[in-house]
């Protein structure tokens, strides 16, 4: 059993520059990524091409996911209204008091970021990093919106800097995904990560948590399946229910199961455990809009949160990868 155990961090039990070993924070963070990769801490800027999706404009429905709120999963992105290079100099000037580097990941965030013809997403992306401190190129997008022509630009700009793509999966299971109102089948989101894949592009993927109806069973399953994809990256999210959302209307009417804090941790502990050790988690949480937070109210003090839950996975001498098997 120790001897598995240490086979487990085997890749990862090496000093890196300016970096701690991850196994020290029991997951493989992005906090410890970009440190390892960069030498220092790598800031997100939250960015809005002014995208629409087609879940909402009609082209598959009108509605947009359950959970979705009006900003589109942009609620803490820039104004749309200004160009990109103000967008990203405005976000630095916001984070300068507590920089400590001046690289940054321009992240296009609100609603579905490849939703628009090649020549338009070719002029806005390469405006973000032509920007000499974006060091990375975060889109996220739908796995049905990348057309071949989108997927040659995605290539063509990973050669000048990394590209990341991230895919709101959220759930394996069809019938969940139906209830949510995702608008594609399982099959879309496989290939596309097999055709971003194929073009070096690193891949991060949105898990939610305790959706109405999924059992620890069904969550686990979606992880272990994730585990068997060339996948780079992994958002895991517990559910949130925001004002103004159908999900806020669906939850008023017939509630649903919400955990506390503590049994979040619990399933949460056994995803980090069966997840395969080299994906990268970029979240563990998920932090809503205080002003739009309906439920669950304790996710609000993320500080807490995650103090908290590095304490339960320590107690419970748990770490990404303690259980995870390819077999």
């Amino acid at each position: 059993v120790i001897l598995r155990h240490l086979l487990c961090f085997v890749p990862f039990i090496q000093t890196r520059r300016n970096a701690v070993l991850w196994a020290d924070k029991r997951y493989h963070s992005l906090d410890y990524e970009m440190k390892a990769r960069y030498g220092h801490k790598i800031y997100k800027i939250a960015l809005d091409g002014g995208f629409t999706c087609p879940n909402r404009d009609g082209l598959i429905d009108t509605r947009g996911c359950i959970f979705c709120s009006a900003g589109g999963s942009g609620d803490f992105a820039a104004d749309s209204a200004v160009s990109v290079t103000e967008q990203i100099e405005q976000a630095k000037a916001l984070v300068a008091s507590k920089q400590t580097g001046s690289s940054y990941i321009a992240y296009f965030q609100a609603y579905t970021n490849t939703y628009a013809p090649a020549c338009h997403l070719r002029r806005i992306f390469t405006e973000a990093i032509s920007d000499p401190e974006v060091r990375i190129l975060s889109i996220a997008t739908r796995p049905d919106c990348l057309s071949p022509e989108i997927l040659t630009l995605l290539a063509e700009l990973n050669a000048i800097k990394p590209v990341w793509v991230e895919l709101g999966l959220q759930t394996i299971h069809e019938r969940t995904a139906n209830w949510m109102r995702r608008g594609y089948p399982l099959s879309v989101f496989e290939q596309s990560v097999h055709s971003l894949h194929a073009i070096g592009v690193q891949i991060i993927t949105h898990v939610i948590l305790f959706l109405p109806g999924e059992s620890e069973a069904d969550m686990l399953a979606t992880i272990h399946y994730l585990n068997a994809l060339p996948i780079d990256g992994i958002k895991l999210q517990l559910l949130h229910v925001l004002k103004h959302t159908d999900l806020a209307d669906f939850y008023r009417q017939e509630p649903f199961y919400i955990p506390d804090m503590n049994s979040y941790f619990h399933l949460l502990g056994k995803c980090i455990a069966s997840l395969r050790p080299d994906i990268v988690i970029h979240r563990l949480t998920g932090d809503g809009p205080k002003s739009l937070l309906i439920a669950p109210l304790w996710t609000g003090n993320k500080r807490l949160v995650l103090n908290q839950m590095q304490r339960y996975l320590k107690e419970q001498n748990l770490w990404q990868g303690k259980e995870y098997t390819t077999f």
